[in-house]
């Protein structure tokens, strides 16, 4: 028998703590995929090279709006090329289903988000009716919604003028995005702004925020640090940034999001530390006098030692790389199904963090039974010492 098959048999004598061993390090490790991937995705912040689209809010906060007025001296800074303004209308669907949707000018949509498409004739309707809406062909599928339909949705935001919260839309379009990928992110809709903001009680003349299309995506940065420091020290300050930055922004609004993923990693390995070091443990202790009989034979303390650890490192390495081949894909179907405009799937980065943690894991419950073993004296280990 080999030495690989050795340590393979003395884990298959236990085989029911020994499958039960692995589920457990599946599961930690398929939850660390998932939980560090979020991490990644919330710490990382988007970098401004190869950015195409920025966007510009309030400097405090985006939930504040900026007057209209700044459409004209954000056009005219060098490098952008298209300007579109939104402004946040939520929508609620029946009872309680919340929408994502968003007023904007319909003519300036498309130029400045040209990876969602529809036909020429959807494109006229919505610029020519102002109780218009288009609806993502994802977000129309998930409700059923036909072009022709009117929606009627609740705004839990803006009342109109007459104090009701119920607003009925005319569904004139169903965009779709270009490829896959962006089909998956297609879950909003866009209202007329027009008519939203004639008809909505207060806040008129205002946008959320501006969408910022630019020429050259190198000049990211300069262009935002121009217009931030175009309204400085003025009523109406703005904090320019690329897409992706804006909307972790957004999400990051529920809390610490990388604070909170640690902690729960920190506690899920604890806990896997505690059961994978008991079984190496407790299966050390009971072949405590098989060691003896093998240094009796000729087996070296390194021998030992390596034993131990491989009967610890199988048992990782088997668990830890199917959970995280399942969080990866796992990672896949939440990033098809989320709708967000955002990378989610578990990465190269999370597998390679995932082998160290392996290989430390590894280490941590296999070392002291390892050491222990191959200390052993042959007198003291048959005499039961």
């Amino acid at each position: 028998m080999t030495r690989t098959g050795f340590v393979l048999a003395n884990l298959l004598r236990k085989k029911t703590r020994t499958v039960l061993t692995i589920l457990s390090v599946i599961m930690a490790f398929l939850l660390f995929g998932l939980l560090q991937a979020v991490n990644v995705l919330f710490s990382g912040g988007a970098d401004f090279v190869a950015a195409t689209r920025l966007v510009t809010q309030a400097r405090v906060s985006f939930t504040q709006s900026l007057p209209l007025r700044l459409l004209p001296q954000i056009e005219s800074v060098p490098g952008v090329e298209h300007v579109m303004w939104q402004q946040w209308f939520g929508g609620v669907w029946q009872e309680n289903t919340q929408l994502v949707i968003l007023a904007a000018d319909p003519a300036r949509i498309r130029p400045v988000y040209p990876e969602y498409v529809m036909s020429d004739a959807e494109w006229k309707a919505f610029e020519s009716t102002r109780t218009g809406m288009i609806a993502g062909r994802k977000l129309a599928d998930q409700y059923g919604w036909k072009v022709g339909q009117k929606i009627p949705v609740a705004s839990n935001i803006f009342p109109q003028k007459d104090g009701s919260k119920n607003w009925t839309f005319d569904l004139v379009g169903i965009f779709d995005g270009k490829d896959a990928k962006l089909q998956r992110t297609t879950n909003f809709g866009w209202i007329n702004f027009a008519y939203f903001d004639e008809a909505n009680l207060f806040a008129r003349g205002m946008a959320g925020t501006y969408a910022i299309k630019l020429a050259d995506p190198d000049q990211a940065e300069q262009v935002a640090r121009t217009i931030d420091t175009m309204f400085e020290n003025s009523p109406d300050e703005t904090k320019t940034q690329t897409e992706k930055d804006f909307n972790l922004g957004f999400l990051r609004q529920i809390g610490d999001i990388g604070l909170i993923v640690r902690w729960i990693l920190f506690a899920v390995f604890f806990t896997l530390l505690l059961v994978v070091g008991n079984t190496v443990a407790q299966s050390v202790r009971e072949r405590i006098p098989e060691f003896a009989i093998l240094k009796t034979l000729g087996f070296s303390d390194r021998a030992i030692l390596g034993f131990v650890l491989g009967e610890a490192a199988i048992l990782c390495v088997i668990g830890g790389l199917v959970g995280l081949a399942l969080a990866t894909g796992l990672g896949i179907v939440i990033a098809e199904s989320s709708g967000l405009n955002i990378p989610t799937m578990v990465d190269l980065g999370v597998w390679l963090t995932g082998v160290a943690a392996i290989v430390l894991l590894s280490l941590a419950v296999g070392l002291l039974p390892a050491l222990r073993a191959s200390r052993l004296t042959i007198v003291d280990a048959l005499a039961g010492r």
